[in-house]
This record gives structure tokens, sequence and C-alpha cells, in this order.
């Protein structure tokens, strides 16, 4: 006979006897001290005598301090204490319902919820998903605790209140916006900590720790985009999340891995691309991908062959891509006329009284005046046609295969909008064809390596050359030549402004950084012929 010895003989006591009978329990008595009644066995005090004849017993009172004393009694004396749940409440499969817990009458527990010991959950309450009740609470009638909420042991919930989640301290965390970042894209309730992640110098960027199998594990990347560089963040996520998830079917079909080999953006709990913070500074998010490295220069040639590669298959994946349906977030990024433009404000204006300092440096930009405008010229003739292209084509913006060296997965889309083959090209060998820093004082350590070049072209048009137009394989050269030339125009003009753009660590570091452009535009042009003969060759042409 299945029996039951509950520990209370008052009203609550007599509920859990009905719900007993409606769980299959045969034989219900009660121990109490005050009442006296045919199905009343003896006192509270009397448990242990009853141990033999009763193994199964709960404490059904009202009192959450005396309910837990003596659920806990119980289970040291050897009771079976089961959790008591009513037919009618709806439990989650997920949910940990604790000893001497009850259920009862149309109450809800939900996913992943835990209820410790000696808990009442009474009729019509609500406990949603990820929360937490300690021992002994009582959550009142017709009560709601909303999802990820702690309830401390004993703690009353009243009848019909409702509890709001509550907030853990994470480690890592001291700024009230990065914590509304991490709980706006759900992670608040689980995460382990956080810290500073990568090198970069526009947007602010946290690694985020989860639990995982074998301890906390990196999960995610969560960014505080700069708002001053990209004054439009709804459009950059947009773009972005059109790109990655286009991307994810290409891959897909391909047979790789659109986990790993592009990056997963994550929407806000509230469904949106990016979170706003108090600030109204725009946080976005998403997975990390493990087994990767990133290179911030080359140290292999055969990085740069990857590198061309990579870009490469990123520009043929995204070929069908309708370019028009991207928003130009940085209008005219890649328009070297307006640069040429703009400097040409800047040394006439002069505001800082440097343009005396950097005569050389002017007369190099005003002698290629013309040209700046070839490729504008070829794209307004309708020659050039818009692609979809990432325009920031550094090789520290490619994630590389920790185990095979290859180039796995392009990141950085922040810059993702219509533009030029050749841009992306050019950026690319203005970057990792040279064998100095973007900074390097001494320039006689600067200098364009052809060799790294035909590298890239290699590994760029193995991957494009279906793809491209014959009028888009002759512009590459001219891609590499005028992104170098515009990058040092930029950076002389944020030096004759006063360097208002770009960071600098010491007063001519922008007038550093131009020289060593402008030095390679030099040996590209000396090069000039052999560039397009290299391309020509490898397009088959």
């Amino acid at each position: 006979m299945k029996s039951l010895l509950i520990l209370g003989a008052g009203g609550f006591g007599h509920m859990i006897q009905e719900t007993a009978v409606l769980l299959g329990y045969e034989k219900v008595v009660f121990l109490d001290d005050a009442v006296r009644d045919r199905d009343v066995v003896g006192k509270c005090c009397d448990y242990e005598d009853f141990r033999e004849e009763y193994d199964t017993a709960v404490a059904a009172l009202g009192d959450n301090n005396m309910r837990l004393y003596w659920t806990e009694k119980l289970m040291e004396a050897g009771y079976h204490v089961p959790a008591i749940i009513h037919p009618s409440a709806v439990v989650s499969p997920s949910a940990v319902i604790g000893s001497g817990s009850f259920i009862m009458q149309r109450a809800v527990v939900n996913t992943h919820t835990v209820i410790e010991h000696g808990v009442l959950v009474n009729s019509g309450a609500v406990v949603d998903h990820d929360s937490f009740v300690a021992c002994g609470a009582h959550i009142g009638l017709g009560s709601v605790v909303k999802a990820n909420c702690s309830i401390v042991s004993k703690q009353k919930v009243e009848a019909g209140e409702v509890i709001f989640s509550t907030r853990r301290k994470i480690d890592g965390v001291n700024d009230r916006d990065l914590e509304d970042a991490i709980y706006a894209f759900g992670f608040g309730p689980r995460c382990s900590y956080v810290k500073p992640f990568g090198a970069g110098h526009i947007n602010e960027t946290y690694a985020v720790y989860m639990p995982g199998e074998d301890g906390d594990e990196l999960s995610y990347v969560l960014q505080r985009v700069n708002s001053n560089v990209f004054k439009d963040p709804a459009g950059v996520m947009d773009n972005i999340f059109g790109v990655t998830e286009y991307l994810r079917n290409v891959i897909r079909r391909e047979g790789g891995d659109p986990d790993r080999e592009t990056l997963s953006y994550i929407k806000t709990k509230s469904g949106c691309n990016y979170f706003e913070d108090s600030e109204g500074e725009p946080w976005r998010c998403y997975n990390y991908i493990p087994d990767s490295v990133c290179y911030q220069q080359v140290e292999e040639p055969e990085q740069f062959y990857q590198s061309g590669s990579s870009f490469g298959h990123f520009l043929k994946q995204l070929s069908d891509y309708p370019a028009e349906k991207l928003v130009e977030t940085i209008p005219d990024f890649h328009n070297t006329v307006k640069r040429f433009g703009a400097f040409q404000v800047a040394l006439k204006r002069d505001l800082k009284n440097r343009a005396a300092s950097c005569r050389r440096e002017t007369e190099f930009v005003l002698a290629r005046e013309a040209d700046c405008g070839v490729l504008v010229k070829w794209q307004e003739e309708g020659r050039l046609p818009l692609r979809v292209t990432h325009n920031d084509t550094k090789l520290n913006n490619i994630l590389f295969d920790g185990k095979t060296g290859k180039g796995l997965c392009i990141i950085d889309l922040d810059t993702i909008m219509p533009g030029l083959a050749a841009n992306d090209f050019g950026d690319s060998i203005r970057f990792g064809a040279a064998t100095a820093a973007e900074d390097e004082p001494d320039l006689d350590l600067v200098h364009f390596d052809i060799s790294l070049y035909e590298l890239y072209v290699k590994g760029y048009l193995e991957e494009t050359g279906d793809v491209l137009t014959e009028q888009e394989i002759e512009s590459l050269p001219w891609g590499a030549r005028l992104m170098t030339l515009e990058c040092g125009i930029r950076f002389l003009t944020d030096y004759l402004q006063g360097d208002t753009y770009f960071k600098t660590e010491y007063p001519e570091h922008n007038l550093v950084r131009a020289r060593t452009q402008f030095r390679l535009v030099d040996e590209m042009e000396q090069q000039f012929d052999k560039m397009q003969e290299i391309v020509r060759r490898y397009a088959g042409r």
C-alpha cells in the first residue's frame, strides 16, 4: 500500500492530503501537535516512531520556518521526502523540484527553473524560466516570479505580487552600460566573467565567458561601437546582418561550416540588431570562433597568399548579393577625388600652421591630382560595377584556422558597403606588401615588396578570375596604387587639421604615416608595368 505521513493537519495539510490521494496514495495520515482527528496518529515530535510504518513523509506547514525545519528533520531521519505536484500544475521537464516542495493547483514552473527543498508554490502562481527559489520560500497565491529571478531562503512572495528579474554580480563588469548590454543580449543569468578583448582602436571590445562542459569558455564578443566614426549604427548593423545571413546560406551550399566561416551576429532579447545604452551608444554581439588566429602583420609569405584567397573568396561568395541594398554608411569612403578635395581645403586653411612642415608631401599629392580620378571616372562611365566590398581589407581582418593555417573567416564588417573590387584589392596590397609598419619613421626600411604583391594576386585571382570583368581585372593595379595614395592623403589631411580623426601618439605621427604611404606609391609607380603584367598573367590574359 502506498502510504504518506503528513506533518501538519491544518488547512494546508488537508490540501496536501487531497492532492496525495489524486497522486495514488492509498493511506494518508497526519502528525500534529494541536489538531485532534481520526487521521491524526500522533504529535510532530513522534515522527521517528513512525519511520517503520510510513517510509514517506512531508511537512505541510504554512509557516516557512517550520516547514523548512521539519522537512530537513524528515530528510535527516531517513524518510523519503517527495515533492508533491498537483496534477493540474504545469512543470517543465527541465525544472528541478526539491524534496518536500509543493506545487499546487494550476501553478506553473517554467524551463530551467530550480526549486529547492521545502518550498511552497501556491495555487495559480507562476515561476518563469531560469529562476531560482531557495529552500523554505513561499510563492503566494496567483503571484508571478518573472524570468531570471532569485528568491532567497524563507522569503514570502505575497499573493498577487510580481517579482521582477534580479541581476547578479558578474566578474569584470564595473560599468552599468556594459552590464545593461550583457543582460540585453541574454547573457546575464549565466555569464561567468567579462574582460577586454582584442587590439582594435575604434570600438570598445569585450570577451564574454560562459560556463562550458570543461569550465568557463570564451563564447561571445561584445562591442560598443564608436558612434563618432560610425554615425549610422542602424545602417551598419542592417548591412552586417544582411551580408552574414546571406553568407551562411552560401557557405552551407559550398559544404562549409557557417558557424566558423562567417561571423554570426546575435540579436538582443527584444529582437533588435543592436542594443542602445543609457548614453545612446550602440552595442552589438557575435559568436566567438574558437581555434582561430589573427595576425597583425605578415609573418610568412603563405599568410599573404591566404589573405588574397580569403578576400577573393569573400567577394566571390557575395557576387550575387544586391549591392544596392546596402546602406552607404560612410558616404564617399573611397572617393579619391573627394579625398583630394578635402586635402586641398585643409591645406588652404592650415588651421594648425603645419603646411610649412610638409611641403614635399604636399607637392607629392598635388602632382597626382589626375591619378585620383582614374577609378572614379571608370565607375562613372559604367566600366566598373559596384560590388559588395569590405573596405578595410587588412591582414588582421582575417581569422586563420589555428590548425591548418588557412584563411577561415573575414571579420570587422563595419565598413561593408557598395564599392569597387579594386579598392578592396588595393587596400590589402597597401597594408600587406609593405616591408615596414604604417608608421615607420625610417623610410629606408619602407619598400613595396612586389613578390608579396604577386602572391596576393595569385590567391585573389584564383578565387575571382571567373567573377571579375576584364575591366575590373585591369583596374586592380590601379587599386593598389590609388588606395595607398588615398590613405597617405587622409593621413596628411588629418595632420593639417590637427589630428582630429586618426589616433596619434606624438605631433608628427600622421605626417610620418603619410610619408610611408607616399614612399610605397613612388615604388609602385616605378614598377607599375610589372604590376600590370603580373595581374594579366594570373588572369590568363
